[in-house]
């Protein structure tokens, strides 16, 4: 069964940086769109980045662009997301999504990992 792993959450002062991993078990990543999508506290899940199999597309939504950096390594099956400067409203449950292509909609995505917490202080 495929699912991916999500790593890295925690708590962390308004401001500050996080790198959340997914590792997907079951599945070599090689060949698949992988997403980052968030449930903040009382919000529905929304989109925050993806990417293309090879790492060389790469789509964001508005707020995160030029903060948020999401890459990827093949070799180890790992998908990243780098998070700087991170802000209280960035609070959420992260999850990585894979699917054949680096969606926007979630619904695009066929495997879903149980999320990570993160939590920014302000």
């Amino acid at each position: 069964q495929v699912r991916p792993v999500e790593s890295g959450g925690g708590v962390v002062q308004a401001g500050g940086s996080l790198r959340l991993s997914c590792v997907p078990s079951g599945l070599a990543l090689a060949g698949y769109g992988v997403g980052w999508f968030r449930e903040g506290p009382g919000k529905e899940r929304e989109f925050v980045a993806a990417v293309g199999w090879s790492g060389n597309v790469t789509y964001y939504e508005d707020s995160v662009k030029g903060r948020f950096t999401i890459s990827r390594d093949n070799a180890k099956n790992t998908v990243y997301l780098q998070m700087n400067s991170l802000k209280p409203e960035d609070t959420a449950v992260y999850y990585c999504a894979i699917g054949p292509a680096p969606f926007s909609f979630w619904d695009g995505y066929s495997y879903w990992g149980q999320g990570t917490q993160v939590t920014v202080s302000s």
